[in-house]
């Protein structure tokens, strides 16, 4: 099954875009698409920069339109959807200290390090809900994003080096 699910990713988007793709997925990020692009035999540069395009590409929206969202999410009479709203609430709430405290270098580091639960996505989302400037908050986010590139680039070529 998954050598079906595999190939027909291959097949049908291409390597480049699956990287792309990967990069853009909550969660994932980076921290997915830069392994999956070495694992695919792309070039470093291609991968980076492909991880890095795809990654941003969301960026701009949900620092846009999170807020109104989140408060659709909430008033919404489908209960799944306030499940979701009032999750998402949790992780802005847990992380947020974070970022009021550093406030636009907050969001870079945040986005920056690779670790589960951050990165670009969760970043600007606290970002946006905090009243940050948007697009001092997408340089920021842009900066993390970069920074995250680099570490995760830095990991997988030395993983992919002993292997």
């Amino acid at each position: 099954m998954i050598e079906a699910i595999e190939r027909f990713f291959l097949e049908t988007v291409g390597k480049e875009l699956c990287v792309f793709f990967c990069s853009m997925l909550p969660i994932i990020e980076c921290r997915g698409s830069i392994p999956l692009g070495w694992g695919l035999g792309l070039p470093w540069w291609q991968t980076a920069l492909l991880s890095i395009a795809g990654n941003l590409l969301p960026v701009p929206f949900i620092l846009l339109f999170i807020r109104a969202f989140l408060n659709w999410m909430r008033r919404c009479s489908v209960k799944w959807l306030n499940r979701v709203a009032a999750w998402l609430d949790r992780k802005i709430e847990k992380h947020k200290g974070t970022i009021e405290k550093y406030s636009y270098w907050g969001v870079l580091i945040f986005v920056g390090i690779p670790l589960p639960g951050t990165g670009a996505w969760t970043g600007t989302m606290i970002a946006s809900v905090l009243g940050l400037e948007p697009k001092r908050s997408f340089v920021a986010a842009l900066g993390g994003v970069l920074l995250a590139t680099v570490i995760m680039s830095l990991i997988s070529g030395s993983v992919f080096a002993l292997v």
